[in-house]
Order: C-alpha cells, then sequence, then structure tokens
C-alpha cells in the first residue's frame, strides 16, 4: 500500500533501460579491472633452464676398468699394464677404501684366471698402489664372450644427477594444449651435460679453485728490472719463419 499522500514517481521505460545499460557497463569495467591485476604465477614444473633440469653433481661412483690380460712369462702385456697404471693414478687421486678385483667363474672363463690374477696383483703393487685389494666372483652370463678381469675403487666423479632419454610428455600433443607451452622438452641439454661432466679431469675443480702455488722470484724480478730500465717486460718469444704459407706464390 502506498501512504496516503505520498507522491510516487514512475521511471519511464526508455529512461530504466539507460540504467541498466549503465549498470551493464560498470560491472564489465570492474571485471575488467578483476583481470588486470597482478597474479602471482606458480613455478613451471620444468625448470626453464637445462642446467637446473640436469645439474652436474659431485658423487661416490664406482669406477670400473675392464681387463683382458696376457700373461706371458709371468708378466703382464704392455697395454693391460698401461691400462692398470692409468687405474693406480686415479686411484691415488680421487678414490678411497678397498679395491675390487672380480674374476668370472663358470665355463671356460674361468680356466687360467689364477695367473692373471696373480700377474695383475704384482702390476698394482709395480704402479704404486698400496690399497688393500679384495677378491670377488662374478657369474659369467654368457659363455661364447669374453669375460674380463674387472678391477674397481669408489671415487668421486662427476656426473649428471638424472637420467637422460626421458620424455615425460609429449611434443606432439595434438588432442590437447600439454606441447603449447612454446618451453624446451625436459631432455633437453642433458647429453651437453653429460658430455661437460666426461671432460673434467679433475672433478673437484667445480666445488672451487685450486690453491696457488708458490711466485717465480726471479721472473718477477726480472721484469721488474726491465721497468726500470725503460724496457718492454713482456715475454718475447723468438719466430724464425714468420710466413704463413707459401702456397700460391710467385715461383
Amino acid at each position: 500500500m502506498i501512504a496516503k499522500g505520498a507522491r510516487t514517481q514512475i521511471i519511464p521505460r526508455h529512461s530504466r533501460f539507460c540504467i541498466w545499460r549503465i549498470m551493464l557497463a560498470m560491472g564489465s569495467v570492474a571485471a575488467l579491472a578483476g583481470c588486470s591485476a597482478p597474479r602471482v604465477m606458480p613455478p613451471p614444473a620444468t625448470p626453464y633452464e637445462y642446467r637446473d633440469r640436469h645439474p652436474v653433481v659431485l658423487a661416490d661412483t664406482p669406477h670400473v676398468v675392464d681387463l683382458f690380460p696376457a700373461v706371458i712369462a709371468g708378466r703382464i702385456d704392455y697395454a693391460t699394464g698401461g691400462r692398470i697404471r692409468e687405474f693406480a693414478d686415479h686411484y691415488r687421486r680421487f678414490g678411497h677404501g678397498p679395491v675390487t678385483l672380480r674374476r668370472p667363474v663358470g665355463g671356460d672363463a674361468a680356466k687360467n684366471t689364477a695367473a692373471k690374477i696373480l700377474a695383475v696383483r704384482r702390476a698394482l703393487t709395480a704402479a704404486g698402489l698400496d690399497a688393500k685389494v679384495i677378491i670377488e666372483d662374478y657369474r659369467v652370463s654368457d659363455q661364447n664372450l669374453a669375460a674380463p678381469l674387472r678391477l674397481s675403487f669408489t671415487g668421486i666423479k662427476a656426473k649428471v644427477s638424472g637420467r637422460c632419454g626421458e620424455w615425460p610428455e609429449d611434443l606432439a600433443s595434438g588432442g590437447s594444449l600439454e606441447g603449447w607451452q612454446n618451453i624446451t622438452w625436459w631432455n633437453f641439454g642433458c647429453a651437453s651435460q653429460q658430455t661437460f661432466a666426461a671432460q673434467i679431469a679433475d672433478p673437484r675443480d667445480l666445488a672451487g679453485p685450486r690453491g696457488e702455488t708458490s711466485t717465480d722470484t726471479l721472473a718477477r724480478m726480472r721484469a721488474i728490472d726491465n721497468i726500470r730500465t725503460g724496457k718492454d717486460p713482456s715475454t718475447q718469444w723468438p719466430q724464425e719463419d714468420q710466413s704463413i704459407s707459401k702456397v700460391g706464390g710467385q715461383l
């Protein structure tokens, strides 16, 4: 009911339509303002940088060398002796604990292993290896293949933390938006990291720089004297023949 004496105002239909349009426009502006607000995006499931996906780490890893020795007059052959000397040098630089020498067991591969093991142990001693050598057996799986003597020790080594060759996502995902992110795939850069880790001569260089050696006092004093007398302190490298090539010259 409308009270007596109250005055009512009837809004025309076209005015009500205009008010409705204004309210709709204000709602759209508010929605757009909400969309333009800054948002914190979650971190990607796959790191963008391949060094973060496949980092090179230092780990205690078995160093294994397979030997196929030939024993002549109780002495080991020259090629196998070189591998043993290299193995002993690697152990002195990076290894710790005992050295394991595994011999094959079963079939023809187990023949004449006693003489070979004795020759290898003598070669290890001659190479200066003072670690304890433990003899273990391993079963030969295929009698048709050559069975080596396996030397191993545990030492520090640079390696990639994960495995290469894994493809957790489909690059050609035509039925979904999975491959539309325009980012590098998971396996990208893994082979390069593996190659980089394999080329490192001393894995400890990744942890920090090497200690400085003592200075050459004579070379330093010679350079100072040259500066005092007005001479060039740089090292002079004599060159006898400075011509790069005579190909294409006049006869």
